[in-house]
């Protein structure tokens, strides 16, 4: 294990910069999160890559901005830019429930502690760095502003507001995953120039004055509706909201225009997804994989929860409508090599701490590492946001033996007794009967090694729902293939000798689910004999497409009306659902399904007038 120095962390302080003897900074970064030096968090991801590049980086984690602004003033300012991001989640999500009320802890702050971060640091902080030093030019990123770069919903407002380049008053915006615009970036401003110039870099953004001549008719730029037309019609935001969804999940964009009062804020296209040698070259950093020294004898519970896992691809084709992975990370999967992988695991088991197990090989879905298009000229045409629903693409190489070679080399390595699969997995994927028989014999073949060997007991999966019409509308598989996957759990944990649990997550509120779905819901996991624990009622983030119906009662894709839950008693009465079993609920279940006349539904939950638990 290495002995590390403070001067192996990228510096937070004065002092810190010292002794590295540097005069002079290049970039300050501020982040939202406590300073953990481990590629799972994006403000040591970008520290690193500026920091190979040449430059003399700081980061700044939790500033107060509520004092004095000392924490904002201490390191001056930089030579090219501040750099801003929330942190790894954003911070609405992080801070209330579903249910607006405000969280009590905080994953991303030394011992879980809450509030040491604004409502909204993406603008808080950006506002008090424009108002300090104005002159100094500032990039804004990070998942927070990825979700907010056009007109959005704002739930815990509930009102639809601007790009986050207004407010924000951010020269520019890098959204989704930052290595390749920031590289970008960086050379060009090498090279001397403003940052006023920077207006073509890919997946960037920017606020710039009317329109003209930054929308031309002859290209393939799209001009979405505007901001104020946006909040008179709410059809407009649903048409619009496609638009953006499918050029972020194409591999040749269009540029994106909307206009703002007498402002213009433009989208430039995506990169490309990353080859294999650029993703490694970003986590082949020279990352300590620990939290910065300042936290010594506290505990980073996000930190914590991640500390032995490896992440071995970024992307996520599944499309699900409530989920923001694709809006930031895109649908195309950039995979990391085997010996990337390999290498990052030998360094996690040299930690003093490690006990060979491995929490987690995963991604933001564990089971769609190495997959892409057969042909890629037919992905290039392409304008579906998932590649599995409302059925699994012909052209999708859905192929797992490129998984199965990692999971069996990683368990091979000297100090791994077992590494587990915590990502949530894709059964439809691990289940799919295409044409090709030895495709179809490799997903047997990993469904049972997934099970039989990565699973720690209880293996966490995401079915959301029962009611096919929901399915749908979330884009996800039918009810009946989670029983099919059921039935296979069940019978490879008999073959081998094993007694794991599933257990599923659901969610209640989401756009299109009624009450009735909510109890027939109740019933059929009943009949499961699962009592569920892994459950949430729909918070709507920005830039989803279920946010999008919540808000403007549209499908964007259909333009028909769906119904969604919005007050707290119509989402409380879909909630209660969850938990029929416990005594408490039975009467207010009563009484909504009695209201409904479903008398059938009452007797399947209660069976003989008789609650079956507590």
């Amino acid at each position: 294990m290495n002995e590390y120095r403070l001067t192996d962390w990228l510096p937070t302080t004065k002092k810190e910069i010292e002794l590295r003897e540097w005069d002079e900074l290049d970039v300050i970064l501020f982040s939202g999160d406590a300073y953990i030096d481990h590629p799972s968090f994006g403000a040591a991801v970008i520290g690193r890559m500026l920091e190979k590049s040449g430059l003399k980086v700081a980061i700044v984690p939790q500033p107060n901005w509520r004092d004095d602004l000392r924490d904002f003033k201490k390191l001056g300012k930089p030579r090219l830019f501040f750099g801003v991001t929330a942190g790894a989640m954003d911070s609405m999500i992080n801070h209330y429930t579903a249910n607006k009320r405000l969280r009590s802890d905080d994953a991303y702050t030394p011992d879980g502690k809450s509030g040491m971060r604004p409502d909204r640091p993406s603008v808080v902080y950006s506002q008090v760095l424009k108002k300090l030093f104005p002159d100094t030019p500032l990039v804004l990123g990070g998942i927070e502003a990825s979700l907010r770069r056009v007109t959005h919903y704002d739930y815990w407002d509930d009102c639809l507001k601007p790009s986050i380049l207004v407010d924000s008053q951010a020269d520019l915006l890098v959204y989704g995953m930052g290595e390749n615009p920031l590289t970008e970036i960086v050379k060009q401003l090498k090279a001397g120039k403003n940052i006023s110039e920077l207006r073509d870099i890919p997946q960037t953004a920017y606020l710039t004055e009317q329109l003209l001549p930054y929308f031309d008719s002859e290209t393939s730029d799209i001009q979405l509706s505007s901001h104020e037309e946006c909040l008179k019609d709410k059809m407009k935001q649903a048409k619009n909201f496609r638009i953006v969804e499918e050029q972020s999940n194409m591999m040749h964009a269009s540029r994106i225009i909307q206009t703002f009062e007498e402002k213009c804020v433009v989208i430039n296209p995506p990169y490309p997804p990353m080859a294999e040698e650029e993703i490694d070259a970003s986590f082949d950093l020279p990352y300590t994989r620990l939290p910065h020294p300042k936290y010594k004898g506290k505990t980073i519970p996000a930190f914590e929860m991640i500390k032995f896992s490896v992440n071995i691809h970024r992307g996520c084709f599944g499309g699900c409508a409530f989920c923001t992975i694709s809006a930031h990370q895109g649908k195309f999967i950039a995979s990391r090599s085997k010996k990337s992988i390999l290498e990052e695991v030998k360094k996690v088991a040299e930690m003093p701490d490690f006990k060979g197990y491995l929490s987690d090989l995963g991604g933001p879905s564990a089971n769609m590492y190495a997959m892409k298009g057969k042909d890629l000229s037919i992905c290039g045409k392409c304008r579906r946001p998932s590649c599995v629903h409302p059925n699994i693409c012909k052209n999708l190489n859905a192929d797992h033996s490129a998984l199965l070679d990692i999971y069996r080399s990683v368990d091979a390595l000297p100090g791994i007794k077992k590494s587990f699969i915590g990502s949530g997995i894709r059964y439809d994927l691990m289940l799919h009967q295409g044409k090709d028989e030895k495709l179809n014999e490799v997903a047997a073949e990993y469904t049972k090694e997934l099970i039989s060997k990565h699973v720690s007991g209880r293996l966490k999966i995401a079915p959301e729902h029962t009611s096919d019409d929901v399915l749908k509308i979330m884009r996800k598989p039918s009810f009946g293939l989670f029983h099919k996957f059921k039935q296979e759990f069940e019978r490879i944990n008999r073959e081998s000798g094993l007694n794991q649990q599933l257990i599923p997550y659901f969610i209640s509120s989401h756009p299109g689910c009624s009450e009735a779905d909510m109890a027939n819901l109740a019933v059929e996991t009943k009949q499961l004999s699962f009592k569920l624990e892994q459950v949430q009622d729909f918070t709507p983030s920005p830039m989803t497409l279920a946010t999008e119906i919540y808000y403007t009662g549209y499908h964007p894709y259909t333009l028909e009306k769906v119904y969604t839950a919005h007050s707290k008693d119509e989402k409380l009465n879909q909630r209660q659902f969850f938990f029929w079993y416990d005594r408490s609920f039975r009467p207010s279940i009563t009484k909504t399904l009695t209201k409904l006349k479903r008398e059938d539904l009452l007797k399947a939950l209660y069976d003989n007038n008789r609650p079956k638990d507590k």
